[in-house]
């Protein structure tokens, strides 16, 4: 008889602070609906740590709890092999990070590279709020909870999970070795610049093409991209390097080669911008269209979304709580 050998376990998420656009997909998404064929996946909404810059209007997370959970579904993250888990149904997490600030340093924490970027792209300042300065110590809550084996994340990201495995080999060194010490896996996906070519797409910049987005949206908004500034005739030549419309197509068009003749002939002159935006919609179409009819699909049907969330949370709760108890008896709290 042989013994099967438990599956590693996977962590990740968003924040449900907006629905979900091309640039989730071709970061996360897309990486995600495969790894849940060969790890045990956990999908956190993480609305607490949307409320961290959000608190004045939890409306707005609410709201986007279940339109984020639309997203999933429609790409193809299915219930049935990754666990949704909405992040403030489980007091463990809050619990656990009570334990772990203990374990950190506040000089620490604004050393961290990743909460200095974003406090500097929020212009906080000095009145950054606690819980926003704090959130790289829920996040290692969140992880641990789950027991996570691998976390996938951009290059960006590491410094987090970083300060995660130093909670970890900090608390198993002076209790006992019952938390799980993560991996990062860091994936080669694009980071897809925003439509206006200033910066990355994203929910709060409104340069974002959204995955509920309709085609008529979807073309309105390729047809208004930044492209090269200094392609002003179709005869010039053109810059690809920096260019949004030809990022989207390294990303979306799996012609490679056609692609890289179009590039050549954008470089030398000859070709219009508007002619390389069509090819775009109409790569953008390919990808997006089967997700928007499974996302109308699913969303006629919403009380079946809400139990796969709700169910997903209970198996969550469940998997936090094993974690709580082994951590409660490492430090001697299990009093009853």
């Amino acid at each position: 008889m042989t013994t099967q050998t438990p599956r590693k376990r996977i962590l990740t998420g968003d924040r449900p602070t907006g629905p979900l656009h091309i640039g989730h997909l071709a970061g996360s998404l897309r990486n995600r609906v495969a790894l849940q064929h060969d790890y045990e996946t956990f999908v956190l909404l993480a609305d607490v740590q949307a409320l961290t810059d959000n608190f004045e209007n939890p409306q707005k997370v609410r709201d986007n709890v279940m339109e984020v959970a639309l997203d999933y579904l429609a790409v193809g993250l299915d219930p049935a092999l990754s666990t949704f888990v909405i992040q403030s149904q489980l007091p463990e997490i809050a619990e656990l990070t009570v334990f772990y600030l203990n374990l950190v340093t506040v000089s620490h924490l604004r050393q961290n590279p990743t909460v200095k970027t974003e406090i500097a792209q929020k212009g906080y300042g000095e009145s950054v709020p606690a819980g926003f300065f704090v959130y790289p110590v829920s996040q290692a809550a969140d992880i641990t909870a789950f027991g996570a084996h691998l976390v996938p994340v951009g290059e960006d990201q590491l410094p987090m999970i970083e300060q995660t495995r130093e909670i970890v080999r900090r608390f198993n060194h002076l209790y006992a070795p019952v938390l799980v010490e993560p991996q990062a896996l860091v994936g080669q996906a694009a980071r897809l610049p925003g439509l206006d070519g200033g910066g990355k797409m994203s929910k709060s910049l409104n340069n974002a093409i959204f995955l509920s987005d309709s085609a008529d949206t979807v073309a309105r908004k390729v047809r208004g991209m930044y492209t090269d500034p200094g392609h002003l005739r179709a005869e010039d030549p053109g810059r690809v390097e920096g260019n949004p419309v030809f990022a989207y197509l390294d990303a979306f068009d799996s012609d490679h080669a056609g692609l890289e003749a179009m590039k050549d002939h954008y470089r030398r002159g000859g070709l219009g911008d508007v002619k390389v935006k069509r090819h775009l919609l109409d790569v953008l179409e390919v990808t997006l269209a089967p997700i928007r009819t499974r996302r109308a699909e699913f969303a006629r049907d919403m009380d079946s979304v809400l139990e796969a969330v709700r169910l997903g949370t209970g198996r969550g709760r469940e998997v936090a709580a094993g974690t709580m108890q082994a951590v409660r008896e490492a430090m001697g709290l299990d009093y009853f």
